[in-house]
């Protein structure tokens, strides 16, 4: 596998896992990974490209996706989806815990926290977010939900603005992890997620249009 090209310093490298046995068999169109590309499209000003996959539910084929995608393409981010609930094939957390090199709780926990605002059944899920660490390379690895409805409010989050009350998506911390280590400087679209940062690692605005390759 080629080592993804970057077509501007701060092009954002993205590997976008759908892991579903019945879609990978073909019987029906995979969702995911349309919803995950959707959703950057709106979210993201940055320049950044895509590398896609479809996995059954069989966790040494998860693993060896994700470790492909950080190793020998060079994403800085790996968003996956599908496979994280109770069921006996549900596998997608095991095999990314396999092969991080350091777990980040906070993510799991916020990511049930933003979805028990809409149905009480997220407790079930099994999200993790993970860093996977090679000599030269580092990338962050999260597991989303499988439905695109619920891909859109765990990245983007709640606001109701007749009274105010916002629960932040965990895609507001993505871009200042990503620069903490060591990849490019990723900016959003406030409309659809507001990135936060200390003001002494943020950058004046650019013009940036937003874009994806494949």
């Amino acid at each position: 596998m080629t080592r993804a090209a970057r077509h501007h310093p701060d092009e954002l490298v993205v590997g976008l896992v759908s892991v579903s046995d019945r879609a990978s068999a073909g019987h029906y169109a995979d969702e995911g990974v349309p919803a995950l590309r959707g959703w950057l499209s709106a979210a993201l000003k940055s320049p950044w490209q895509a590398h896609e996959r479809l996995i059954a539910d069989d966790r040494s084929r998860i693993e060896a996706a994700l470790t492909e995608l950080v190793d020998d393409v060079g994403c800085d981010l790996v968003l996956t989806t599908g496979g994280t609930g109770p069921a006996r094939r549900d596998v997608t957390p095991e095999a990314t815990l396999a092969v991080a090199t350091r777990e980040l709780p906070g993510y799991g926990e916020h990511m049930r926290r933003i979805s028990l605002e809409f149905v009480p059944t997220a407790v079930l899920s099994r999200q993790v977010g993970v860093l996977r660490e090679t000599a030269n390379h580092c990338a962050l690895i999260l597991n989303l939900p499988g439905q695109p409805k619920s891909i859109a409010e765990t990245l983007g989050g709640l606001h109701e603005p007749h009274t105010g009350r916002t629960v932040h998506g965990i895609f507001a911390s993505v871009p200042y992890c990503i620069q903490l280590i060591g990849g490019p400087y990723v900016e959003t679209n406030e409309q659809i997620v507001r990135a936060f940062r200390p003001k002494a690692a943020t950058r004046a605005p650019t013009s940036s249009a937003p874009g994806a390759t494949t």
